[in-house]
């Protein structure tokens, strides 16, 4: 899916949540005003949602990183070449991995420059992990490959430690991002339930009102920000990221 699609199915479930929202508001308060911050709230926080969910595949990848180095350490035990084994990645390896070797198959037998190919994987992958694992194989490659074993098993061992103190992180930081979560809908959540009454529908329904609600939907769109800033690990940076 290229980047236009992708914004495109975003601001297409985006509008679609807006407008949802703020027709069921507008039934529920009948106050045109407080529709419309609501359906500007869940907009903000709805975009915010689906970027994360775009950071997943890079948490996928870099989880499928040590499996990746078990099924090359593995074809090479079993007597296929270096080659072969990562051809075998895209039938038998990681699922968010398969794609991308599936071209380096395609790529190999095309135009049968190995490195080249395996230079693509790595600009497309673009996870230090995996930088460190390609850059291995091309090392091997280029030099021999008789502690290549050896290296890629230190290699799965590191990887793996990283993976697993990052786990451990995030888990203990869960707890700041379900704060981020309450304390941005809770005030909102109250908002609705009083919304049903004529008198705060009217007051809500001045321009007074108005600037308050756009006030407040400024501060918590930024004070969740902040909080989810708070929660988030640095993504190691790529120490192999360009082509030689």
């Amino acid at each position: 899916m290229n980047v236009n699609t992708l914004l495109s199915s975003r601001n297409i479930k985006v509008g679609a949540a807006m407008l949802a929202a703020g027709a069921f508001v507008l039934a529920f308060s009948s106050s045109p005003i407080i529709s419309l911050a609501f359906a500007l709230f869940v907009g903000i926080f709805l975009t915010l949602a689906l970027r994360k969910n775009e950071n997943k595949k890079v948490l996928e990848i870099q989880s499928a990183a040590p499996e990746m180095i078990d099924h090359l350490i593995s074809g090479l035990q079993s007597g296929l070449s270096l080659n072969e084994s990562l051809v075998g990645l895209s039938t038998r390896g990681p699922a968010v991995l398969k794609p991308f070797f599936e071209r380096f198959r395609l790529d190999v037998y095309s135009s049968g420059d190995f490195v080249s190919a395996l230079e693509q994987v790595k600009s497309e992958l673009s996870d230090p992990s995996t930088d460190l694992i390609i850059e291995s194989l091309l090392m091997s490659k280029s030099l021999g490959g008789a502690e290549l074993m050896n290296i890629l098993r230190l290699l799965g061992n590191f990887i793996r430690e990283d993976l697993s103190l990052r786990r451990e992180i995030l888990v203990k930081q869960s707890w700041i991002k379900n704060s981020a979560h309450l304390s941005a809908s809770a005030p909102w959540i109250l908002l609705l339930l009083l919304s049903t009454q004529p008198s705060t529908s009217q007051a809500y329904s001045t321009r007074t009102g108005a600037m308050i609600l756009l006030s407040g939907l400024i501060l918590t769109s930024l004070a969740y920000a902040w909080m989810n800033q708070l929660a988030k690990l640095p993504r190691p940076s790529r120490v192999f990221s360009g082509n030689k």
